[in-house]
């Protein structure tokens, strides 16, 4: 993704730059996650949303995806952490979710939710939700 980064357009910095939203809701993969010793070994679902604040390419409307923040990219992204290995919090992959968003040069600001639906058998879920901003 940093190879790719380095051909964005540049972008307007001052203060009432135009901004947009990027999100995936409801993304539903099987992690190796859980600190319990009965989440070891196995798999679970868990459902992630994250929505990106960004600022605008100089030229919002050029219709080329090396100009945005391309959610099936980070879709993959996400996947690839998860891939590798087990996680004991889901506010650890949270974080490392979070990290991925803000590398993007065009990201300020991100909120990651991790949902794990069979985490308690009385609630409809439990999970965390996080949001992190790039410090100026």
């Amino acid at each position: 993704m940093a190879e790719r980064q380095k051909d964005i357009a540049p972008l307007p910095r001052t203060a009432n730059a135009p901004q947009r939203k990027v999100f995936v809701r409801g993304l539903v993969l099987d992690a190796h996650i859980g600190a319990y010793e009965s989440e070891q070994g196995i798999t679970q679902p868990i459902r992630i949303d994250f929505e990106t604040d960004v600022i605008e390419p100089a030229n919002p409307v050029s219709d080329s995806l090396e100009d945005v923040v391309c959610y099936d990219r980070m879709t993959q992204g996400i996947k690839a952490i998860i891939a590798e290995g087990h996680f004991k919090l889901v506010e650890t992959l949270a974080e490392r979710i979070a990290d991925l968003a803000l590398s993007h040069p065009m990201v300020i600001s991100v909120m990651v939710r991790i949902i794990k639906p069979q985490a308690i058998t009385e609630a409809e879920a439990a999970g965390v939700e996080i949001i992190r901003k790039k410090l100026d």
